[in-house]
């Protein structure tokens, strides 16, 4: 049974982002998945990094915060993952920042023998998949800004860690859309999450 963890961040109750994470979920569980299903925000996962916690060689110690303990001792189990969130100023919401920044630390998500060479990645998961969703059109995101969320996701974050296969859709523009419209992505997204699998 695949174990594959699934992560919101959107603060609003309600948003498309809890659609894309509901449907996600139900897909992969119907499909007899093993679903660690975190709504980061709902959850009140604190993105902020303590003193202790900027080491970047030596391996992290123990986590003092009871949450982050839990999702470092879950993401070493992952057979693949799922990050659902908008595309604010081309960054993750803070808290997903702070959950990768506090979770997928040295000894945990990956191995680095000095500060100058190369990681070697710790993480099971091979495979992770990335759903945006942004109210910048496509040929602006790359034209102007070069579209940074797939850069920190594809080149800067999960590679990093161990993840080989790394895979992005952008539901846009979200705001005005219309229902069917809606429902397609939706189903979009269900789809991307079952081909996980193959």
């Amino acid at each position: 049974m695949p174990r594959v963890g699934v992560y919101l961040a959107h603060p609003r109750p309600g948003s498309f982002n809890h659609a894309v994470f509901d449907a996600v979920v139900q897909q992969l569980r119907d499909l007899g998945c093993e679903v660690l299903a975190h709504d980061l925000c709902a959850e009140g996962f604190a993105p902020g990094l303590s003193a202790d916690e900027t080491e970047t060689v030596r391996a992290a110690t123990g986590s003092h915060d009871p949450q982050v303990a839990l999702h470092r001792s879950e993401v070493a189990t992952l057979d693949a993952m799922v990050f659902v969130h908008p595309n604010w100023w081309g960054m993750p919401p803070a808290v997903l920042a702070g959950w990768v920044q506090r979770v997928l630390v040295p000894g945990v998500a990956y191995k680095l023998g000095t500060a100058q060479g190369e990681p070697e990645g710790l993480l099971k998961a091979g495979r992770a998949l990335v759903l945006n969703t942004s109210d910048t059109p496509a040929d602006r995101e790359e034209t102007e800004f070069g579209d940074p969320l797939d850069r920190i996701w594809s080149a800067c974050v999960l590679p990093y860690v161990g993840v080989t296969d790394v895979r992005r859709v952008v539901f846009r523009t979200v705001t005005g859309s219309s229902h069917e419209t809606r429902a397609s992505w939706l189903r979009q997204a269900r789809h991307h999450a079952a081909a996980l699998l193959v």
